[in-house]
């Protein structure tokens, strides 16, 4: 990892499987609601920590502190379901399917431990599962808002297991970011 900065983030991939249900689910969604720039299911990933633009000798120290952290800690248990807006459903900016992670706490300990130990800097948010669906051009009208939020009670997707933590690189592309993993970190 040596040259100019790069854009990346730490994150959990989501399995195939999973991913193929929910890109037909999301079909739906386009089909029915409002306009959007939806999220492309190749991209998805949950994300633990975004990092910025950071220069590979700072990634490459971060790797080397978060690696023997995240071995000692068990697999994180995911299942997806739900849905929501962000900042709220009154304000939709951001459409995405939530869901639980057990174990995921203290993998976020250890990815924010060894961030700042590296000298990036602390989220101050709390972390929550959540998976970017779309991203709305206009705000939906109120029934838009609360179709998408009826068709997620319905979602269940998983549990599936997360097993490691992938360095990603994040490219941005006119036709929508490109993520390649940089690093994978085994837990357990």
């Amino acid at each position: 990892m040596a040259g100019e900065a790069v854009r990346a983030f730490l994150a959990f991939e989501i399995p195939s499987s999973v991913r193929s249900r929910l890109a037909e689910i999301q079909q739906g969604w386009r089909r029915e609601l409002p306009r959007a720039r939806w999220t492309r299911p190749e991209g998805w990933h949950l994300t633990l920590k975004f990092l910025g633009e950071v220069d590979p000798p700072v990634l490459a120290a971060l790797t080397a502190e978060l690696a023997p952290e995240l071995a000692g800690l068990p697999k994180v248990t995911v299942a997806l379901r739900g849905t929501g807006f962000f900042p709220s459903p009154a304000r939709p900016r951001v459409a995405w399917v939530g869901g639980s992670a057990d174990g995921a706490d203290v993998v976020v300990q250890a990815v924010e431990a060894a961030a700042a130990t590296v000298g990036l800097e602390r989220e101050t948010r709390p972390w929550t599962i959540h998976l970017t669906q779309a991203r709305l051009k206009a705000r939906w009208p109120k029934a838009a808002v609360e179709s998408y939020l009826d068709r997620g009670r319905e979602i269940i997707l998983g549990p599936f297991d997360c097993r490691e933590v992938v360095l990603f690189k994040s490219d941005l592309q006119p036709t929508g970011a490109v993520y390649t993993a940089l690093e994978r970190m085994p837990l357990e």
